[in-house]
This record gives C-alpha cells, structure tokens and sequence, in this order.
C-alpha cells in the first residue's frame, strides 16, 4: 500500500511553527549523536513533485524492495519546508534541490544539510505564451524570474547567453537584476519560483525551473525558446541529508539505486530530454 504524502506550504508551516527551527538545529533532531538509525523502519524522503517525487515513487514501487529497502515519498510544494523538515528530523532525507540552492539555504538559515549523491539535471528555460521565439522579445516587454538568490541567477545568465540583455564584467551564477549592465529595454519582475508557470499569462516571457515547468505540463526540450546547456555538475539535484544520516546504510542503498541504470532508462524514457540523468557523487 502507498504511503505517499503531499504536504502543502501551508499544512507543514503550521508544523514547523509549533516544532521550531533553532539557529543550530541539533535540539530538534529526535536522534541523538551517535545513535543507531532503526533500519527496519522506512526512509522518509521529501521531494516536490515533479521530477522528483516520480523517480522516488519509481524506486519505491519497482526497486527498493529487491534492496531491502522501505521507502515513503512526501510531497512538498516549494523549495523551503522540504529543508527545514529535515533539519527538523521530520523527514530522513531530501531530493529537490541542486547544491548552489543547498550551500545559500545553508547559509541564510543556519541549517547543516548535506548533499550525497548527484542525480539528475532539469534544465532551466525561458517560456512565453505571447511570442513564438527569441527574435520576437522586444524592448518594453516583461521577463518574470525566479527570486531566488541561486536560480535568479541562473535565469540572468541563461538571458545573457542567448543575447537578451548583458551583464556587468566577471559577473557569475549569482547574478542580480542590479548586475544587469544592459537590459535591452527589457522589464524584470521577480516571482517565487513555483508561480512562474501561472505567470506565464501575464508576463511577456518566464525563466522557469525545469521541474515547474513539466508540472504545467511544458516540455523543456520542444517548447522553450531558450534552454540551459548542462555545464557539469553545478545544477545537478542532488539527494540530501543531515550529517548524523549521512552513513545510514538506507540511505546508501537508496542512493545506490537513484544512480542505477533502471533509474536512469526511468528518466530518460519519461522526461525525453527535459531531465536529464547526471549520475554521481555530490561534491
């Protein structure tokens, strides 16, 4: 029987309220160092949606039982609470994230979260319901993009790329809209990262995650105007945890299978191209 659970922002906030995330964190893990992890009990992995929480449920439903392996998948619908629930310990482990994202959280929040392996790539794209192709972005018209420090960034770079605005000498992946050294006339508007595919009615153009993007049903590699080339490892997702998780034999076997390669046929034969295998160990 599943046991997959979509939790809402709004649900696991009240939560995380009542629970409290000290600036440490180490008070609210519920294991206290050094002890044993119950190995019998299942892994508690959060991940958004898509393509996440696909490949889990995947695993869950074809490949862990063979590993000895009991997995529960939690959905969670933005890029904050699936970290402070495994900060928390309300969750075991996290899989939505590349480490640029991961390091910044880490930093911003106090949270001591660590990546293990690399798994898959989502390419970032620029989309637009009001115009066909690049040629046809015009100044006075608006481009939406995530508010994130890290994928702003991306989308900044990903617009520099292909000739949409320029950016100010030795400026790297964490961009600001302050960077911009020409924006071609170009209008900017700053939105979380899970609106951008609603956006999309009443911006010009979206730079939007490759994840949203497959949840409203866009396909990166056909419909976007411009799409992120893979650089290497900097925007791999990566499956995360706390340090005291970090050598749990769970959660080794469960990254032994995320890079197998009946994971990574799974991948390629549903997303075509928009997500892309990117096997490995985090670095």
């Amino acid at each position: 029987m599943r046991k997959n659970t979509k939790i809402t922002a709004a649900a696991l906030a009240t939560a995380a309220l009542a629970v409290g995330l000290t600036a440490c964190g180490s008070s609210s893990d519920p294991k206290p160092a050094g002890a044993k992890a119950d190995e019998s009990k299942a892994l508690v992995v959060a991940a958004s949606p898509t393509p996440h929480a696909d490949i889990l449920k995947f695993v869950k439903d074809n490949l862990a039982a063979k590993a000895g392996l009991k997995l529960e998948v939690k959905e969670f619908t933005d890029y904050v609470l699936p970290n402070t629930a495994t900060e928390q310990g309300q969750v075991d482990a996290n899989f939505f994230q590349h480490k640029p994202y991961l390091d910044d959280f880490n930093k911003k929040n106090g949270t001591h979260i660590v990546p293990v392996v690399n798994v898959e790539l989502e390419p970032l794209g620029l989309y637009s319901h009001k115009v066909k192709s690049l040629k046809d972005i015009a100044s006075g018209q608006t481009v939406a993009v995530p508010n994130d420090t890290t994928n702003e960034g991306r989308a900044l770079q990903l617009l520099a790329a292909n000739g949409l605005i320029t950016l100010k000498d030795g400026v790297g992946a964490g961009a600001k809209l302050s960077d911009i050294k020409d924006s071609k006339g170009l209008k900017f508007k700053e939105l979380e990262a899970a609106t951008l595919p609603r956006a999309l009615n009443d911006v010009d153009a979206a730079v939007i995650n490759g994840n949203y993007a497959i949840e409203a049903d866009l396909k990166p590699a056909k419909d976007a105007l411009a799409l992120e080339k893979a650089d290497g490892k900097t925007y791999d997702k990566v499956l995360d945890v706390k340090p005291v998780n970090s050598k749990e034999t769970r959660i080794k076997k469960l990254a032994k299978i995320l890079n197998s390669d009946e994971v990574k046929k799974f991948i390629n034969d549903k997303y075509a191209g928009s997500v892309i295998p990117a096997f490995g160990p985090a670095k």
